[in-house]
């Protein structure tokens, strides 16, 4: 039997509340919904714009079970929530992605066997839980090297860059001696990502290929659409089908690549929400990537993901404010330029503050004018 859509003036439970579920809040209200915000933490990026803000700890499941009483689905927008989490919540209301699909994407190993086992490229890496084992998945891959914890990595967190073997000790010690995945170093022509949906019958829809830059392991620029030949961009969007259906997601998921200087996509990270690179698409989108995720967990037809031309984002991280407040002014003086502040209300070095994208005729027009109102706002990045 078909389940009956969540209409508009229903109430939508979100666990985490940065500035993806701001985002995903503000297009929720638009459509008019109610949104209740689950974390530990208070005035919020999310909880500023939601209806309730609900603080208590992930590990409070009666906290969790009577937030979940109060909403009609529960989705996430962020992935590190602990699964007795997402099963407390789950057992009071309906929760999109599952938990299962929460638990498989939040740790590496869990992520990459699932890879493996559903046939889809991935970047070579050895599962490492001592020094001994360190040192093995060296002599089989090689230096260099990246050694990543296997659980709540993001951002560059957890990480460790290993260059020659005389590193592992310094390297096992530095992420805490604990479970970790050691990948191969990929020479890679440019980063990718897919940003898809799904929707409860299985509809899907993507927002093409982006094209991704990073500065000290933080997403910098992202580019739509990705300058890459017809072919990978196609590859692109099917492997990233193929993982949302073997997983049975319903909602919107990342997969991040790596493609190679001859030609190969090689899957880096899954990410089961809205994604950092996908933020263009409020802006550039007929549809945005928040808009899709509400509509996916609401059992709503999917939206258009037509793209109204080229677009960039570039990222404002907390270092801008490092000579003073950033000169908001001469970045709005930029008209093809839309700024997206998260309402933080403390900017530190490397914090995703907010982002700016720029609309152009080309991709080129667009980076240009997207980097010059960034370098408008003063302060260092």
């Amino acid at each position: 039997m078909k389940a009956k859509p969540i209409l508009p003036g229903s109430t939508i439970g979100v666990l985490g509340s940065g500035q993806l579920g701001r985002m995903f809040t503000i297009s929720a209200r638009r459509m008019g919904y109610r949104v209740h915000t689950f974390s530990p933490d208070q005035d919020t990026p999310t909880g500023q714009v939601a209806d309730v803000e609900v603080q208590a700890s992930y590990d409070d499941l009666d906290a969790v079970c009577a937030f979940a009483r109060n909403v009609s689905v529960v989705t996430f927008e962020f992935e590190n929530v602990p699964t007795a989490t997402a099963e407390a919540a789950g057992r009071c209301a309906p929760v999109r992605p599952s938990g299962a699909i929460l638990h498989t994407t939040q740790q590496r190993i869990r992520e990459k066997a699932f890879l493996t086992s559903a046939g889809l490229p991935l970047t070579p890496y050895r599962e490492v839980s001592s020094m001994e084992d360190l040192e093995k998945a060296i002599e089989d891959l090689g230096c260099p090297a990246v050694l990543k914890t296997a659980a709540f990595g993001y951002d560059g967190k957890g990480q460790f860059s290993v260059k020659s073997a005389t590193q592992i000790e310094q390297a096992w010690d530095s992420i805490g001696r604990q479970e970790a995945v050691l990948e191969a170093f990929i020479d890679f022509e440019r980063e990718l990502s897919v940003v898809a949906v799904r929707g409860v019958d299985g509809q899907f829809a993507h927002f093409g290929v982006m094209e991704n830059a990073h500065r000290r392991s933080i997403l910098d620029v992202s580019i739509a659409p990705a300058r890459v030949p017809d072919k990978v961009a196609r590859e692109a969007v099917e492997i990233a089908r193929t993982v949302l259906e073997k997983l049975d997601v319903v909602g919107v998921l990342c997969t991040e690549f790596f493609l190679t200087r001859d030609g190969r996509l090689l899957i880096n990270e899954l990410a089961p929400r809205p994604h950092n690179s996908g933020h263009l698409t409020v802006d550039a989108h007929v549809t945005s990537q928040f808009e899709q995720q509400l509509r996916a967990v609401c059992g709503l037809p999917l939206g258009s993901t037509a793209r109204h031309g080229p677009a960039v984002m570039v990222n404002l991280l907390g270092d801008l404010w490092s000579n003073g407040e950033p000169d908001w002014a001469a970045a709005c003086a930029f008209p093809e330029v839309k700024l997206h502040l998260y309402g933080k209300l403390e900017p530190r070095p490397g914090r995703k503050m907010g982002h700016m994208t720029a609309l152009g005729a080309s991709v080129d027009q667009a980076l240009v004018s997207a980097t010059s109102a960034r370098q408008a706002l003063g302060g260092r990045r």
